[in-house]
C-alpha cells in the first residue's frame, strides 16, 4: 500500500508528510485513507474496534463497518474513504456505504487516485516491478499530475 504526504485545506498545502497509512490488528492489516484527516482517524477508531469485536475476523470486520458507515447518522457525515487489506483481500469502503473488492487487488483512492490507478494498472500488466514498486511508481506519475498529490511516499508491505 502507498500513500503521499500531502494534506490541503482547499486550496493551500499546509502538510506535506503526513502518514495516510496505519498498520492495525498486530501488523496483520493495513488502512490507509483520503479525505478529511479527521474523519479518518475516527473511522481508523471504529475498524480497529470492529477487529476486536471479531476477533481479527478481517471480512467481517469490513462489512460491519460498511453497515455502520451506512446506516449511522454522524458516521454517514464523515468525508473520507479507506483502502484496508490483509494478505489475501483488499476493499475500498465509501462514506456512502460502498464496499468494493477490486477485481485485480489494484484500488486507489483520494484526488489522485484515478491517475494513481490507472499507472498502476498499466505497470502491473506490462512490467515484471514488484507490488511495492508499482505503488511507488504509480504514486509518483500520480504526484506528476495532480496538484493535491505529492511525491512523499509511503509505502507499507505485508
Amino acid at each position: 500500500m502507498a500513500g503521499d504526504g500531502q494534506v490541503t485545506f482547499g486550496e493551500t498545502v499546509v502538510k506535506q508528510g503526513a502518514r495516510k497509512i496505519r498498520r492495525l490488528y498486530n501488523d496483520r492489516i493495513l488502512a490507509g485513507f483520503a479525505g478529511s484527516a479527521a474523519d479518518s482517524f475516527a473511522l481508523f477508531s471504529r475498524f480497529e474496534a470492529k477487529l476486536e469485536q471479531y476477533r481479527g475476523n478481517f471480512e467481517r470486520s469490513v462489512v460491519e463497518l460498511a453497515k455502520d458507515w451506512r446506516t449511522d447518522r454522524v458516521l454517514r457525515r464523515l468525508e473520507a474513504m479507506l483502502v484496508v487489506l490483509d494478505p489475501k483481500s483488499t476493499f475500498l469502503l465509501s462514506g456512502n456505504g460502498d464496499l468494493i473488492e477490486p477485481d485485480d487487488g489494484i484500488i486507489a483512492i483520494g484526488s489522485g487516485g484515478a491517475y494513481a490507478m490507472a499507472a498502476a494498472k498499466a505497470l502491473s500488466r506490462h512490467t515484471d516491478l514488484e507490488a511495492s514498486a508499482i505503488a511507488e511508481q504509480a504514486m509518483r506519475i500520480a504526484a506528476s499530475i495532480c496538484i493535491y498529490t505529492n511525491d512523499n511516499v509511503t509505502i507499507e508491505r505485508l
